[in-house]
């Protein structure tokens, strides 16, 4: 996923001036969280992604929901090409993005649904690239920050969805809690089935009860795409 652009089915993103390139698991997060969705009774009509990055998040659930999408990126160059590929999508009318920082941004409402796929490592090397390091490390937006902008935006009965690090996910669910949000689901993902946990999907809100588990591994031992993630993905991928 290294080329400047990627072709998805109904969309395609350009991404040669953003910070943070496409992944395998900002997608797979994108497809779950529009599954789930699905699923509810609560359907969410207002959503928020936190640092949209090329815009993908906003566009997968553009896609499957029927929602006015908004998202907030503070990296100029990424917010302009985010801003083309929504342009050219056929879901522009609905769709808003916005260049700023969620710490600071007022928004006009709350959120049904927010989402993001946040900078998140924590004290590892960085590059010497200042735009890298804000999309890639948490020094632009530390966890508790994250959590503190989204309860702030977040209506009564909204959800949270966050892609994180599997060796954060317990740091995550406590700063959650510490400001009344609370795990409702988790998804852990390997890259394989030969691979321990390398991320997570996490599913917040107000009301505290037990939390959901499941997991998910992207590719099987044959280094083939899983049947689960393969029906998740095949509604995005071009050649599933």
């Amino acid at each position: 996923m290294s080329n400047n652009y990627f072709q998805f089915k109904q969309f395609k993103i350009e991404q040669e001036r953003c910070a943070l390139k496409i992944s395998t698991d900002s997608c797979l997060l994108g497809a779950w969280v529009a599954a789930q969705q699905q699923t509810t009774n609560y359907k969410p009509q207002t959503i928020l992604d936190i640092g949209a990055g090329t815009g993908l998040l906003m566009l997968m659930l553009a896609q499957k929901m029927g929602a006015v999408i908004e998202g907030i990126e503070i990296d100029k160059p990424s917010f302009e090409q985010a801003t083309d590929n929504i342009n050219a999508s056929l879901w522009r009318e609905r769709l808003n993005l916005h260049h700023g920082d969620i710490k600071t941004f007022s928004f006009p409402h709350q959120f049904d649904l927010i989402i993001s796929n946040p900078p998140f490592y924590e004290g590892d090397l960085k590059s010497q690239n200042t735009h890298k390091n804000i999309a890639k490390h948490d020094e632009g937006l530390t966890l508790e920050q994250l959590i503190e902008s989204a309860e702030k935006n977040l209506s009564a009965n909204g959800t949270l969805a966050v892609l994180i690090p599997f060796n954060r996910t317990d740091e995550l669910i406590s700063k959650a809690m510490s400001k009344k949000m609370f795990c409702k689901q988790l998804l852990r993902v390997k890259q394989s089935v030969q691979h321990n946990f390398f991320r997570s999907i996490l599913l917040f809100n107000r009301n505290q009860s037990e939390i959901k588990e499941e997991e998910i591994s992207i590719k099987d031992a044959d280094n083939n795409y899983t049947y689960a993630f393969s029906e998740l993905l095949k509604d995005y991928y071009l050649y599933l």
